[in-house]
């Protein structure tokens, strides 16, 4: 049964009967959005990281995320210079895709590789990931449309496939057969859980 509460000449409720029901209801509601937003965050967390956490092989793990960049690089090697909104949307999320893989491996595997022998090598993939960084301020603040920007992708991605070429062939490989079973697992798992902090 619904009450009416009582209202002054300006509008203002006079009584404090049912407020408080009223608060109660605003609280609750506050709370189940705040709950849903929650469930959605970890929903899509669990979504971006899936591919690479249903592997508990890292090697693997890398790979699948490293061609998926390079499907995100497809999509926006597709546009032509009037898709400026669709261009702008896949450089975010090839933002995205590349900044939770430089956490993955610049906590992780990078220091796993100094600790085998290979630190000169794990820095040397710590400045090409510093390039990486600067192709994609230099795309953002590029105009979208400008040919150029085509161009400077391009570039992009010829150089990152050379990196991802190095760590697939030479370094994960070797890294991966220096160490035992129970380590290549104890690292997949220490990725995995870089990765769903930033996904």
């Amino acid at each position: 049964m619904a009450t009416t509460m009582e209202r002054d000449s300006k509008g203002r409720f006079t009584g404090k009967a049912g407020v408080g029901r009223h608060l109660g209801l605003i609280g609750a509601a506050a709370a189940g959005g705040a709950a849903l937003g929650l469930l959605a965050m970890l929903g899509r967390k669990a979504a971006v990281q899936a591919p690479s956490a249903l592997s508990e092989d890292w090697v693997e793990a890398l790979h699948k995320e490293h061609l998926a960049v390079l499907k995100l690089f497809d999509l926006i090697e597709n546009t032509d210079d009037r898709a400026t909104t669709r261009r702008s949307l896949h450089l975010a999320q090839l933002k995205h895709a590349l900044a939770k893989h430089d956490v993955e491996e610049g906590n992780v595997i990078y220091p796993a590789l100094r600790e085998a022998g290979m630190a000169e090598e794990a820095d040397q993939l710590t400045r090409e990931h510093g390039y990486v960084k600067q192709y994609l301020y230099e795309l953002e603040t590029m105009p979208y449309a400008a040919p150029e920007w085509l161009e400077k992708l391009r570039q992009f991605r010829a150089d990152l496939e050379k990196h991802v070429t190095e760590e697939e062939t030479d370094l994960f490989p070797r890294l991966y057969g220096q160490l035992s079973e129970e380590k290549n697992k104890k690292l997949a798992f220490a990725m995995n859980k870089e990765g769903f902090k930033v996904a």
